[in-house]
């Protein structure tokens, strides 16, 4: 007789939600509640962030690293890192999808959150589409790059596809798919954003650029409130999905109509 075949383990590093964003803090301001409440359902979460901060007005690149770590502490998620690409010239580029397959085939998400691709930062929208192609190559096993990526530790993992991409809208003039509700983790999403001192504590520097630190509560708050009145909740955060939704049972759709 032939010995059973032994079970695969798991992967420790497997994720539910990958959130990636084209700079630090980026997630905190546009899904840092979606992320929160994910976490309080037992989901695994993590957040890559492509770029280091190095471009910024204010702080250093080594600055946002630390405050990165303790946002992403307070999000709940289990795995936070960030690339290398240059920050403020983020590029659609074969090497930097393959830079991403490399993460997604490690992490394995079945859920990816990308920005909108439509954005004033041009950072944002190219990181749309390039987390979007990265998506899908990481699914081919013979795709462009992977002899490169092979070289590296983590791509002997196999090819993996999200089931599930979805954008952050906050900032797009664009009426959301859908809005996930944050009200329980509102707090702890403003102390989250608030973790970036460097960029958000009230200083000489850039003070033309940013908001006073008084504002922002009542900025991110009030933006809130606009989307969760829109589904009929305390607070929520948008989100676009291309695809069409499937409803089972009509009885049981969200939101009410009148």
């Amino acid at each position: 007789m032939h010995a059973p075949a032994a079970e695969s383990e798991p992967n420790p590093l497997a994720i539910d939600v990958l959130a990636i964003a084209a700079h630090r803090d980026d997630v905190e301001q546009t899904c840092g509640g979606t992320l929160l409440r994910m976490a309080a359902r037992g989901l695994r979460t993590a957040i890559l962030d492509l770029t280091q901060g190095e471009a910024g007005t204010r702080g250093t690149a080594e600055n946002r690293a630390g405050e990165a770590a303790e946002a992403g502490r307070l999000l709940g998620v289990s795995w936070r890192q960030a690339l290398d690409l240059p920050d403020g010239a983020v590029e659609n580029t074969l090497e930097n999808r393959t830079k991403i397959v490399q993460v997604l085939r490690l992490l394995r998400p079945r859920v990816v959150i990308l920005p909108y691709w439509q954005a004033r930062h041009p950072d944002h929208a190219i990181t749309a589409s390039l987390g979007y192609e990265a998506c899908f190559l990481s699914g081919l096993s013979k795709a462009p790059g992977a002899r490169q990526a092979a070289e590296s530790e983590e791509a002997g993992a196999p090819p993996h596809r999200p089931f599930k991409i979805v954008y952050a809208s906050l900032y797009a003039d664009i009426r959301p798919s859908f809005i996930v509700d944050i009200t329980p983790f509102l707090s702890q999403r403003h102390a989250a954003l608030m973790a970036y001192r460097s960029q958000y504590a009230n200083q000489a520097a850039g003070s033309g650029l940013f908001v006073a630190e008084e504002e922002i509560r009542e900025r991110t708050f009030a933006e809130a409130r606009h989307y969760g009145l829109l589904a009929g909740v305390g607070y929520g955060e948008p989100f676009v999905q291309k695809e069409v939704g499937l409803v089972d049972d009509l009885t049981l759709v969200p939101v009410q109509s009148i």
